[in-house]
């Protein structure tokens, strides 16, 4: 009996589409991506002072939203810079709007 992967039953779009939705999965993740989108970039202490979790949580949400592709970091000892990846963000906007027609 042949292995089937999940990639013989969902197409790539699917697949990146649930990969953007389960970063987007929590309250915290939409509003750092709010905080995000309405600066050109913030630093990782300042995001501290602006949302209302300890900063190793911050840091962990990070990560997810990174993972995922939809923020983009940049490391400058001691700091780390966020921004959003706007071609990827634009993409998430894309697929998530096609599910929800």
């Amino acid at each position: 009996m042949p292995i089937i992967s999940k990639s013989d039953y969902f197409t790539k779009e699917q697949e990146q589409t649930a990969r953007f939705a389960k970063a987007l999965g929590h309250p915290i993740r939409i509003a750092i991506l709010q905080l995000l989108d309405s600066k050109s970039c913030c630093y990782h202490g300042d995001m501290v002072e602006e949302l209302p979790i300890a900063k190793s949580t911050l840091s962990q949400h990070l990560k997810e939203l990174k993972n995922a592709g939809l923020i983009q970091g940049n490391i400058t000892p001691p700091t780390i810079k966020y921004c959003i990846n706007h071609p990827n963000w634009e993409l998430a906007k894309k697929l998530l709007n096609n599910i929800l027609k």
